[in-house]
């Protein structure tokens, strides 16, 4: 009968057997970097301009992770509040791809958020231009609409290849080294390395759907962004809309006729957050994500100068901030980022402090202004996953705690972490040795003498 099973069709297995086929090998390369997001950027261009041969892997066609993908549309954590004054802490490839985006014309001057903290907006568009223009600069072979799939080990502890889908089918690239930047910390995961999810007890950063705006009237909007909680608050009172978190992000950008906006929170129905690890979580993020960003305009057209504002950008995807965070040799924690901590093996700086994402708000946890320096050390340790040998991890997913990843998973500390593992990575090949054999002193002299900022004995570098 029409729309029966065939009598070959076995409905109650709840699995189906790929039959064995052979990957075609799309390269080898020295260096292979899994994602181009801030930590994916420098990593590549850390190992290109070593002379190593790399390639950048990313889903998407363009680079910028979360920056450009969600939407973020701003830099944090590129500046540390020192003793009352603000420094950009960041320096590096960080400083290169910025004045890339500057000469687009892409990027805002800093500005200060809560009163303690600097931050600075730029441009989607500039951002991918400019990211192509560094990686090519550097000669980094970049595979783009490529989602990793898988790795085929060697041994327990080195990875041989890793598996990409691509339009052409899936593929293997294999590498001597391997580096992590996923932001999920997917790569680690299939080797093996162990992870922690969260806060071990359900609990992640809540994602939210940024978006952005134009048609503002920035003479009438002024400093909405002073305004607006409280315009929020009286709203909710008189029951005329109602906001899944307090502590909205309302900023202009560049052009002072679009602004971007960080309004939401997802959440599952009992109420954690969504799981970027879960693709029906993924899918209810972005519809729930998409309806809670038109009600936050509806309300925004209520506000002085966005009467006739209208939505320019719903981005690519949900802006996920915490899934799989890597063992490593060390774990950066909150007291660490509160602590302004020092380390013997630091390779950069987080300047941010801590912001938890929880239910219905953002909770912002700074060191002592203005009696720190406003920054803790990256320690080298962080970056190297326990139990895998040429493997490496930069980013959101690199070894620290649930609190310390609520600060050091922003984009400049990301651009730090991928500078060193990149260079971290030339340095073993070249030693023939492991990552987590190198010479720490060598791999930080490098560092600084390419123009990063490691703390240590360093000067804090002047200006912002």
């Amino acid at each position: 009968m029409f729309g029966q099973p065939s009598g070959n069709c076995i409905l109650s297995s709840q699995t189906i057997e790929e039959p064995a086929r052979q990957i075609p090998l799309y390269g080898e390369y020295e260096v292979a970097v899994l994602g181009g997001g801030p930590a994916g950027i420098a990593a590549s261009v850390a190992a290109a301009r070593a002379g190593k041969r790399t390639l950048l892997i990313e889903r998407y066609g363009f680079l910028g992770g979360m920056g450009t993908a969600a939407g973020v549309t701003n830099f944090c954590g590129l500046h540390a509040n020192v003793h009352g004054e603000m420094h950009r802490v960041v320096q590096g490839v960080a400083s290169d791809l910025l004045a890339r985006i500057d000469h687009l014309g892409g990027l805002n001057a800093p500005h200060l958020i809560l009163g303690k903290i600097l931050a600075q907006a730029y441009d989607t568009a500039a951002y991918k231009i400019a990211a192509d223009d560094l990686l090519a600069h550097h000669k980094v072979d970049i595979l783009f609409h490529a989602l990793g799939a898988g790795v085929v080990m060697h041994d327990k502890s080195r990875i041989n290849a890793l598996m990409v889908e691509t339009k052409a089918g899936r593929q293997a690239v294999r590498a001597g080294i391997f580096i992590d930047c996923s932001g999920d910390g997917d790569l680690a995961a299939w080797a093996g390395a162990p992870f922690e999810v969260g806060d071990n007890a359900g609990s992640m950063l809540y994602p939210s759907m940024m978006f952005r705006l134009n048609g503002i009237d920035p003479d009438k909007a002024g400093e909405a962004w002073r305004t607006i909680p409280a315009l929020m608050e009286q709203a909710e009172a008189a029951g005329t809309h109602h906001f899944p978190r307090k502590a909205a992000i309302v900023r202009p950008q560049r052009s002072q006729i679009e602004w971007r906006v960080n309004f939401t929170q997802l959440a599952r129905k009992d109420g954690t957050a969504i799981n970027g690890l879960e693709p029906d979580d993924l899918t209810r993020g972005e519809i729930d994500g998409r309806q809670q960003a038109i009600r936050a305009f509806e309300f925004l057209r209520t506000v002085p100068g966005f009467e006739k504002s209208y939505i320019v950008d719903l981005p690519p995807q949900l802006g996920i901030r915490e899934t799989r965070r890597v063992v490593g040799g060390y774990m950066l924690s909150g007291d660490d980022v509160l602590g302004c901590a020092s380390f013997d093996d630091s390779i950069g700086v987080n300047g941010w402090p801590m912001e938890s994402h929880v239910a219905g708000d953002v909770i912002f946890k700074f060191p002592p202004i203005p009696e720190s320096r406003g920054f803790n050390e990256l320690p080298y340790r962080m970056l190297i996953p326990e139990g895998i040998d040429n493997l490496l991890v930069a980013g959101r997913c690199a070894s620290m705690t649930h609190e310390g990843q609520s600060a050091a998973r922003v984009s400049g500390a990301c651009f730090a972490m991928g500078e060193a593992a990149g260079l971290a990575a030339s340095l073993a090949l070249d030693g023939n040795a492991t990552p987590r054999d190198i010479a720490v002193d060598k791999l930080q002299n490098e560092l600084k003498q390419q123009g990063a900022f490691i703390g240590l004995d360093q000067s804090v570098p002047v200006g912002f």
